[in-house]
């Protein structure tokens, strides 16, 4: 049976040997499950930073990059959601890899049900200071303005930047109750006006399986590959966590 997977915050950088390891082992899964692939969702933050430049490749990511363009020749789906490390991807991919971009959360249905994907961050209560450093980074002048500065500078500012982010994101790894978990608050609330049966997020770096309070629809943080090497598999409907190689992860409800 052909399964679809989903898969977030990779946080793939240049220049580091723990990245490369880390991208190694993703792309060890993807051949582990390229039999019964039907699609795969990437959920954001797949790399540390990126930016498209218009006449610049970054360098690195060749391994990811061509596992990626294997599956689109093999015509295999892939959707490609940026998070809030990798929101400066405009049509590279879409052209070069033939594999869309989202910027917003989308709903579809997948193998008979509806589902709200997204990366995640903004969303719900909260982080009121990093809503507004995420409109100054959308903004054309911004962007164009960062564009002008050379690419290893650019680069190196931004991986600096990233890294100070995910170190506080990292810094909170505990379940911390439906009360403070921002992305469960924000699926309660969709749940009200548009319910859906799965709020698949990434954003959090924690492996989350949570009932919500209609007893019937769930909220999945896909968690990351940092730590837990944790993504998503849809069969028959059902959507469950799982663990690459990391038998001792379990996911949080």
């Amino acid at each position: 049976m052909a399964n679809v997977y989903f898969a977030s915050d990779f946080h793939l950088k240049t220049d580091s040997a723990e990245s490369r390891q880390r991208e190694m082992h993703i792309i060890d899964w993807l051949d582990s499950i390229s039999p019964d692939i039907a699609e795969l969702y990437l959920v954001g933050d797949v790399f540390d930073f990126w930016f498209d430049y218009k006449k610049v490749i970054p360098r690195g990511f060749t391994p990811i990059l061509s596992r990626l363009f294997e599956l689109r020749k093999n015509n295999i789906p892939v959707y490609f959601f940026t998070g809030n490390h990798d929101l400066w991807m405009f049509d590279y991919f879409t052209k070069e890899l033939d594999i869309p971009i989202y910027k917003n959360p989308i709903i579809k249905e997948i193998q008979g049900k509806k589902i709200y994907i997204g990366h995640g961050d903004g969303l719900g209560p909260g982080d009121h200071g990093y809503k507004m450093i995420k409109k100054l980074f959308t903004n054309p002048i911004a962007q164009k303005m960062f564009r002008w500065l050379h690419p290893d500078v650019g680069i190196g500012l931004a991986h600096y930047f990233s890294s100070k982010s995910r170190e506080a994101q990292d810094a909170v790894q505990e379940f911390l109750g439906p009360e403070k978990e921002w992305l469960i608050q924000f699926a309660e609330q969709q749940l009200l006006t548009d319910p859906c049966d799965y709020y698949i997020f990434g954003h959090r770096h924690l492996p989350i399986n949570y009932l919500l309070s209609n007893q019937h629809s769930r909220y999945l943080n896909l968690g990351d590959w940092i730590t837990f090497r944790s993504y998503g598999k849809m069969q028959g409907g059902n959507v469950q966590l799982h663990f690459y190689k990391n038998e001792k992860a379990t996911p949080y409800s």
